[in-house]
């Protein structure tokens, strides 16, 4: 199912799936307004996602998730919003909250999340 990638890959991937949820296509332009990075390294980071057919890129330059691309990034930010809705019912304030999310999301064993959201699923409201 997962494929191995790196954070910065992980990073990259969960933005594109975020920005098409609210763009009619993304472009590396909007990739680098969203991250606060400089075009130059998100054309590289790009050609490297590209290269392991994690995103298609058009001769237009729209870029799209593939199944591997999509699959990840939903993962990614299924454990973003499940983690950070964790903590903050814990009591974490919701900036911190976040920021922690940001990083636990890419080291999070499948097992210990898993164990996490039975427990959240089990515990927490359901609006969380």
């Amino acid at each position: 199912m997962y494929s191995a990638t790196n954070e910065s890959a992980e990073n990259y991937l969960e933005t594109i799936l975020l920005l098409s949820k609210k763009l009619p296509v993304v472009r590396s332009v909007d990739i680098a307004t969203e991250l606060g990075f400089k075009k130059s390294s998100i054309s590289v980071a790009m050609k490297h996602l590209r290269e392991n057919n994690h995103i298609t890129v058009t001769p237009a330059g729209y870029i799209s998730l593939t199944d591997a691309g999509k699959q990840i990034a939903e993962m990614i930010y299924e454990r973003h919003r499940l983690l950070s809705a964790w903590l903050m019912a814990l009591g974490v304030p919701e900036e911190i909250a976040l920021d922690d999310a940001c990083k636990l999301e890419h080291i999070i064993s499948k097992e210990s999340f898993d164990a996490i959201k039975k427990h959240v699923h089990t515990n927490l409201p359901k609006n969380q």
